[in-house]
């Protein structure tokens, strides 16, 4: 872990994780770059600690998108971490396994006031000094700490990125991979949603790029064989009765013919140059995985901190390409998501353990219409915060299954008392600061119903724990 007041607000980012046999440099040495990246960076001297000066540099290169390949770049092997953690050995699935280390990079309290001052809202701070308060540490630091950031200004992390320096190149960039012309696999499961499966196939006649076939996995109640004759595309369709999405995808990805599988939603759009920008990011990066990212709205603007090219934290299974080989070593999905959601983040949080590089891919773009009718809606009856009846667990319990698998029972604590108290907001009203804070308010009056719930989201986690995994491997 870089900072240790990260664990407070982004208690599950992959990043937090270091498998001990990882070698891709994903916190770069600010020492150790050019000119031109080192510019993109605002280096801040008001750190205690030489390690914390460099860890915030490498956070913002990290959230900026400068990606080296070479292990020397890696700050983690140039300075030393403040805090030796435990190696922790975690199993993926029928004797698959790796090592963690709990390393903490920089753990002095002033400077982790200063960073979260400087990347955070400024409610952040106070929220993590009541945390740790009332968790018995030293008052005194805490305070200290915290009264000594109250001047620190916020940071842009945003306003400049690697996009800068790349974009020239990778417009004329040539792929070798490209002119190979292998064969790409696009997966689609459906559910009832024929009407919006129309568009995506249309969508995909039309790309620039032909070698791809297409594999749909219906499980509609009412299959319709007659709609897939008409369309000009080397198409297989498998029914399936089960209503099951991982099953799906997995059924799939074990019937594909091609090097590379591109997972897909039944009711997403795409340009025309969709697998063409999917196939040219992994052999510019020389990476595994290309995350697209996802709109909701025809024309809408993608986010900044998606808006160029960067190591991936968010591996979404309506829009990412990668490598059929690499399923031999990770396994397919897990199939205890089954019915609920977060199969995407786990797979993809195993997939940054065992050492695949994924990058995100600003490029490869879908629009995600979310459909309010069919699929995941007709599986699940709530999302992973917000349970649609009040007597059901908070949060969906495959959220807890996959946090205390790969981070355990402490930070998945922590997650819970960032995240559950602003799930009482409904997403309607999510961007309105006030409602947000009577939320808080409204906890302590409810508190009684919401341990309730988190217990019993807990309990049905400790199940699926007490179960295993449920991962097969490729055929």
């Amino acid at each position: 872990m870089l900072f240790n007041f990260l664990k407070y607000i982004n208690p599950t980012w992959y990043f937090n994780l270091i498998a001990k046999k990882q070698n891709i440099p994903y916190f770069v040495d600010y020492r150790k770059l050019d000119k031109e990246e080192q510019a993109l960076l605002e280096i801040d001297d008001g750190y205690c600690t030489e390690v914390g000066c460099l860890a915030d540099a490498a956070y913002q290169a990290w959230h900026k998108g400068i990606m080296k390949k070479d292990p020397a770049y890696s700050l983690y092997t140039s300075a030393k971490f403040q805090k030796a953690g435990k190696e922790r050995v975690i199993e993926l699935f029928d004797g698959h396994q790796v090592t963690v280390k709990d390393d903490v990079f920089v753990t002095n309290i002033n400077d982790n006031y200063r960073f979260i001052r400087r990347f955070f809202n400024p409610l952040i701070a106070w929220y993590i000094l009541f945390i740790r308060l009332f968790s018995f540490h030293n008052p005194a630091k805490e305070l200290s700490g915290f009264l000594r950031s109250l001047k620190v200004k916020r940071v842009d992390l945003y306003k400049k990125n690697s996009w800068l320096l790349l974009k020239n190149d990778y417009d004329v960039f040539d792929s070798a991979l490209i002119r190979q012309q292998p064969k790409v696999s696009v997966i689609i499961p459906t559910l009832n949603r024929y009407n919006y499966l129309k568009d995506v196939l249309s969508d995909l006649e039309k790309q620039d790029y032909k070698n791809f076939e297409v594999i749909v996995c219906d499980q509609s109640d009412s299959f319709n064989a007659e709609f897939y004759k008409a369309w000009h595309l080397h198409l297989k369709v498998i029914r399936q009765d089960e209503k099951a999405l991982c099953k799906a995808r997995n059924v799939s990805m074990n019937e594909a013919l091609g090097e590379y599988i591109l997972l897909f939603d039944d009711d997403s759009r795409v340009q025309k140059d969709w697998i063409l920008q999917h196939l040219k990011c992994l052999d510019y990066f020389n990476a595994d995985i290309s995350c697209g990212v996802s709109l909701s709205v025809v024309g809408d603007i993608i986010p900044q901190n998606y808006s160029f090219f960067r190591w991936s934290d968010q591996l979404d299974t309506g829009n990412v390409m990668f490598r059929k080989g690499l399923l031999k070593t990770s396994g397919l999905l897990d199939r205890q998501f089954e019915g609920q959601t977060n199969e995407d983040a786990e797979f993809g949080l195993r997939l940054y353990l065992l050492g695949f590089k994924a990058i995100s891919n600003h490029l490869a773009k879908r629009i995600h219409l979310k459909a309010s009718t069919g699929g995941m809606r007709e599986m699940s009856g709530w999302d992973q915060l917000r349970p649609n009846k009040f007597f059901k667990p908070r949060p969906i319990p495959s959220l807890l299954y996959l946090s205390r698998k790969y981070f355990g029972n402490h930070i998945s604590l922590l997650m819970l008392l960032f995240s559950v108290p602003s799930s009482i907001v409904p997403y309607r009203f999510k961007k309105k600061k006030w409602l947000k804070i009577l939320s808080i308010i409204f906890v302590f009056v409810i508190w009684p119903f919401i341990i309730v719930q988190v217990i019993m989201s807990w309990q049905s986690a400790s199940a699926k724990m007490k179960k295993g995994p449920k991962i097969s491997i490729l055929n």
